[in-house]
């Protein structure tokens, strides 16, 4: 057997993954790996750490290797198959919360969130917004198969997943103009942009969350135009953007009839979140 210490030793020059990896196959803390780094590992978790490691150092992300992603203070659990929450989301989810707690905080509404991956936008809202029943809906089994699995492990009985493409999966279900909320961040790459990501992403990442259309704007049009079925009145459809593409994401709105149109930029300056209100 070899000890803790040993194993760091190996991976030097990526020590920080290596910690994680190695607290996550112990089933203890970080700070652990670094107060008793003379204890041995079993054999098992030797050939496991060196084949974990081995997949990070050609590109594989981290999260995947682990399995588990931090999202709004929240531990997902994350497998290959879904897009990775980013920071950036928590913008989003953030003013949607806000939102919820300054015009609905003594209502029960429904919220709706198209391309759900791992949940962590619907899960995040249920959690935070016990008066919000959050949809999401995904054309993904692996999706469904994750969100189900975080909606379990957060204990969230006000969510409920549903596999389809966009407002294809609520036909049947009656919810027509039924919710005071739609969110989507939706695959808004184009396609010549999508040879340009870093391989993290491109080779690692299912390029179904990812592939927005030849523009990248394929989803903001078509969730757009079936929003208008399904928002009541005075109703918020909210999209998380990419940088490039607040003025043309704001145009689809505004040409679908959606009024006060508004952009939020996080926390590096940059477009982030489009929404506007169906007022008609």
């Amino acid at each position: 057997m070899v000890s803790i210490n040993e194993l760091r030793r190996r991976f030097k020059d990526n020590l920080q993954d290596g910690v994680l990896i190695l607290s996550k196959l112990l089933n203890v803390d970080k700070s652990y790996i670094y107060s008793f780094g003379e204890r041995e590992v079993s054999k098992e978790v030797e050939d496991k750490f060196i084949e974990l490691m081995n997949k990070r150092q050609k590109g594989y992300p981290i999260q995947y290797l682990i399995g588990e992603k931090e999202f709004m203070g929240l531990d997902f659990y994350i497998k290959e198959g879904v897009l990775i929450p980013r920071f950036d989301t928590e913008v989003l989810v953030e003013y949607i919360i806000e939102y919820i707690n300054e015009n609905y905080k003594d209502k029960n509404i429904r919220v709706l969130d198209l391309c759900s991956g791992s949940g962590a936008i619907a899960l995040s809202i249920a959690h935070y917004c016990k008066n919000a029943f959050v949809y999401g809906v995904d054309i993904s089994d692996t999706a469904i198969e994750v969100s189900n699995i975080n909606k379990e492990r957060f204990n969230l009985r006000n969510a409920k997943f549903l596999k389809g493409d966009l407002f294809e999966a609520l036909k049947g279900l009656g919810l027509e103009d039924q919710f005071e909320i739609i969110a989507s961040n939706p695959p808004y790459i184009s396609k010549e942009e999508i040879e340009s990501l870093d391989r993290t992403v491109k080779d690692f990442e299912p390029l179904l969350a990812l592939d927005g259309g030849q523009d990248g704007l394929d989803f903001y049009r078509r969730i757009t135009e079936g929003s208008r079925t399904y928002l009541k009145k005075g109703g918020l459809l909210i999209y998380e953007v990419g940088y490039k593409q607040g003025g043309s994401v704001k145009g689809i709105l505004r040409k679908a009839g959606f009024e006060d149109i508004s952009i939020l930029k996080d926390l590096q300056g940059h477009n982030r979140v489009v929404f506007g209100y169906k007022r008609s």
